[in-house]
């Protein structure tokens, strides 16, 4: 029997009603899977927005130079009182990109009013150009700012170790040796305005959030799609069992005439 002969044993009536019964089960499989998955995804959204929806307070009530950064401080915002540095001691950052435009971040060090010799790094904004290091303003600077970890080396930063105006990346340990103060194991991207010499604000990277956040909704997902592949597996299975079965009974050879006329005779 020929793929057309196969095609129709799959469609002849007595297989509709196990046709109908896989398609309800792979479909209800499907919805709640992707149901689980869009719950998983409103999880992440919640656990982001409750860490960007934290209450501003003094820098000193929640970090000092000499603590490691901890992820409860990721994308923290929080006020902070100083001195800028002078231009000489700023780095064009490399690699930023901000409304679909390359550029550098401006980073500047901010000397602590209440603990002088101690500054935080500061991104004080957005350029698209590596141009003139731009004049910090000068005297006491009161700033909002949003706490981001130190960042790894970059390995395509030729820069690196070199006291060079454009580096690649917020590596804080390599700036510790260009800078007299004792840094933050970390830096601030600043959120006001004025401090920017008429720089576009940086945009605020979104904090990271752990792919573990709602695993159960995430693992419910992928049971409920696995489900659905069992489903399919099944009515695979049993359709070709059936259609054997059937085409058996179709090949089987009838009796011959005279076995028949044989058979019913005393």
């Amino acid at each position: 029997m020929g793929r057309d002969g196969t095609l129709r044993l799959w469609l002849r009536p007595p297989m509709w009603g196990l046709h109908v019964l896989a398609v309800v089960a792979a479909t209800i499989c499907f919805i709640g899977g992707t149901w689980q998955l869009g719950t998983y995804d409103q999880r992440q959204e919640n656990e982001r927005a409750d860490r960007q929806e934290v209450p501003t307070v003094p820098l000193a009530e929640v970090w000092s130079p000499t603590d490691p950064f901890l992820d409860t401080m990721n994308h923290r915002p929080v006020t902070v009182e100083g001195t800028f540095g002078p231009a000489e001691e700023q780095h064009w950052v490399s690699g930023r990109t901000q409304g679909g435009t390359d550029g550098y971040w401006l980073l500047t060090p901010l000397e602590l009013a209440d603990d002088p010799g101690t500054a935080m790094l500061v991104v004080r904004g957005f350029s698209p150009d590596a141009g003139t290091l731009p004049a910090p303003p000068e005297g006491d600077q009161e700033l909002r700012v949003v706490l981001e970890p130190g960042e790894p080396v970059d390995p395509n930063d030729a820069t690196a170790g070199d006291e060079s105006e454009v580096i690649a990346s917020i590596r804080v340990p390599a700036l510790v040796n260009e800078l007299s103060y004792a840094l933050f194991p970390g830096f601030g991207i600043s959120t006001t305005t004025d401090v920017g010499a008429g720089l576009q604000l940086a945009e605020v990277p979104e904090p990271e959030v752990s792919w573990t956040v709602g695993m159960r909704n995430l693992a419910y997902s992928l049971q409920w799609w696995v489900f659905g592949v069992f489903a399919l597996f099944m009515w695979w299975r049993m359709g070709l069992d059936l259609v054997a079965t059937e085409r058996a009974r179709r090949e089987a050879p009838e009796p011959e005439h005279s076995e028949r006329v044989a058979s019913l005779t005393p």
